[in-house]
């Protein structure tokens, strides 16, 4: 399958997505442990890519949504931005609600 086609996929398929390097548990860049950890402290389910062990995803998801940065989120499959957008949206108490409302959407889909 052709990476752009897989990202399609990821994407789509999960209602909250992050693109970053490391894990939720385990980030290896300050940016995507700010941006995981804003996404965890919402406590609502979320999937995680580690760029750092898919060299194919890290070179073309750039090209994907036209980010060029890591960490990249995507709600209800559309970019909503990195480590600084996800801060703001966390802190602005909007993040949590745009993650449950996706995250009922897919329930309602399925």
């Amino acid at each position: 399958m052709d990476v752009l086609a897989r990202i399609d996929q990821q994407v789509k398929a999960n209602p909250v997505v992050i693109y970053m390097k490391g894990t939720p548990q385990f980030p290896q860049c300050g940016f995507s442990m700010r941006a995981a950890q804003a996404l965890t402290d919402c406590a609502v389910p979320f999937a995680h890519v580690n760029v750092l062990q898919d060299p194919e995803i890290m070179e073309h998801l750039p090209r994907y949504a036209d980010w060029p940065t890591f960490p990249q989120i995507y709600v209800d499959g559309e970019l909503i931005g990195g480590c600084d957008i996800a801060l703001e949206l966390h802190q602005a108490g909007e993040l949590k609600s745009m993650m449950e409302a996706a995250v009922a959407k897919q329930r309602e889909a399925d």
